[in-house]
C-alpha cells in the first residue's frame, strides 16, 4: 500500500493518518528478550501500512508513564491520594492503578528519557519519528501536594521548576538526536472534565480548576523552551488499560481555556466513545492548530465502519476546518506492556482503517 500523498498530507506533523505511540509487544519482549530487532520489525511494519510517521512502539517501556519515572532521578513509587486513580470497565468493575510518582529526592535528569529511543528509530527509517512522553501533570495529579516529600521540597514551586528543567533538557537532547516531533501525553486535564474526579480532588484539598491552570502552565513553560523546528502535540486521554477507562465528560469544561492557552501545535483528542462528548468544543480551537481525531478504539476488537468514521469527521468539520483535521486511534494499543486485549491482527486492521480512511477523506 502506498503512503498518503498529495492533498492527503498535512504540511509536516501531525499527519493525516496517525497513531498514538504504543504498539502490542511481541511475546519475546515480554519474556525478556532484547527489543532492538523487534523495533526494527515494527518500524518496517508501520511503513508497510502506509503511515507517514512511526514510533518504536514504546517497546522499551514498562508503560506509557513509568518509563519516565524509572529514568528520572528522585522518584519512587507510592499510592495515589484519594479516589483519583480508579479504572472502570463497561461491566462496572473498578480497580486502582496502584502506582504514583513521589519525589523522595531532588528531581534531575541523569540521561536520555526518550531521545535514545528516537535516535535508534531514526537509524531504521526514512519517515518521521514521533517521540512520546508523559505530561508533567502525571507527576502531580495522582497525589496532589503529596507528590513531594516536604522535607525535600518545602516549596512545591521548586519541584515544578526542577521538573520543567528535566523536560527542557530532554527536548534539547531529542533535538540533538534529530527528533523534531514530540507528543506529550496529557491525562489529567481530560480527567478533570469528570464531575466524580473533580469531587475526588476537592476531597483531598485540591481545586480542580487551579490544577488545570497549573498543568497548562507547566506544558507552556516547556514548549516555550523547545528547540527551533520542533512540533509539539498534546494527546488527551481518559485512561486506557486493557479496555478500562478512568473518566467521562465533554471537553466543554476545559476547551475554551485549554485550547486557547496551551502552546501546542496540535491536539490529539479522544473521541471513540460518548464518554468524550460531542465535537462542539472544537469551536474554541484557534485557527492554525491541528486536531487529530481519535475515532478508532484500541479498547475493543470490533472494527469500526469506514462510513461511520467519515460521518464523524464530517460532524467534527462543522466546528473546525476539515483541512486542519486528521485521524488516529484514541490511544495507544499497549499503554502498559500487557497490551490492550487486542490481537496483532486486530491492531493491524485498525491502523489500516486509519490510513485508508485518511486517504479517502483528504485525497
Amino acid at each position: 500500500m502506498s503512503r498518503l500523498d498529495g492533498g492527503a498530507c498535512l504540511s509536516g506533523p501531525p499527519f493525516r493518518a496517525e497513531h498514538i505511540g504504543s504498539l502490542l509487544r511481541p511475546k519475546a519482549i515480554l519474556e525478556g528478550k532484547a527489543p532492538d530487532e523487534f523495533i526494527r520489525e515494527v518500524i518496517r511494519w508501520q511503513e508497510s501500512l502506509g503511515l507517514e510517521v512511526v514510533t518504536d512502539g514504546e517497546f522499551r517501556r514498562e508503560s506509557w508513564r513509568l518509563g519516565f519515572v524509572s529514568k528520572v532521578k528522585g522518584f519512587v513509587r507510592a499510592d495515589a491520594v484519594g479516589d483519583v486513580d480508579l479504572q472502570r470497565d463497561d461491566a462496572g468493575n473498578v480497580a486502582r492503578i496502584g502506582s504514583a510518582p513521589l519525589a523522595a529526592a531532588k528531581v534531575r535528569r541523569s540521561g536520555p528519557i526518550v531521545a535514545d529511543e528516537v535516535a535508534f528509530s531514526m537509524k531504521n527509517t526514512r519517515l518521521s519519528v514521533k517521540a512520546t512522553i508523559p505530561a508533567p501533570s502525571y507527576l502531580h495529579y495522582p497525589r496532589g501536594k503529596a507528590c513531594v516529600d516536604p522535607k525535600i521540597y518545602p516549596d512545591i514551586e521548586e519541584f515544578f521548576s526542577d521538573v520543567v528543567n528535566v523536560y527542557v533538557e530532554e527536548l534539547k537532547a531529542l533535538h540533538d538526536a534529530g527528533g523534531r516531533y514530540l507528543q506529550i501525553d496529557e491525562v489529567a486535564q481530560p480527567l478533570l472534565c469528570d464531575e466524580n474526579l473533580r469531587a475526588a480532588v476537592r476531597a483531598r484539598g485540591d481545586d480542580p480548576d487551579r490544577m488545570i491552570d497549573l498543568y497548562i502552565g507547566l506544558i507552556n513553560r516547556i514548549a516555550r523552551s523547545r528547540p527551533p523546528g520542533m512540533t509539539i502535540g498534546v494527546h488527551m486521554c481518559r485512561g486506557n488499560a486493557m479496555g478500562k477507562w478512568m473518566a467521562e465528560g465533554s471537553y466543554e469544561r476545559i476547551a475554551e481555556r485549554t485550547f486557547n492557552t496551551l502552546e501546542a501545535d496540535a491536539f490529539f483528542l479522544e473521541y471513540d466513545t460518548g464518554r468524550a462528548g460531542g465535537f462542539e468544543p472544537l469551536r474554541f480551537m484557534p485557527n492554525g492548530k491541528k486536531v487529530v481525531l481519535g475515532l478508532v478504539s484500541t479498547k475493543t476488537p470490533v472494527l469500526e465502519k469506514k462510513q461511520f468514521l467519515r460521518k464523524r469527521i464530517d460532524q467534527a468539520a462543522k466546528y473546525f476546518p476539515l483541512e486542519n483535521l486528521a485521524i488516529s486511534p484514541q490511544c495507544g494499543f499497549a499503554s502498559h506492556q500487557r497490551g490492550s486485549g487486542l490481537s496483532f491482527e486486530q491492531q493491524e486492521a485498525k491502523l489500516r482503517l486509519v490510513v485508508e480512511t485518511a486517504r479517502e477523506v483528504w485525497s
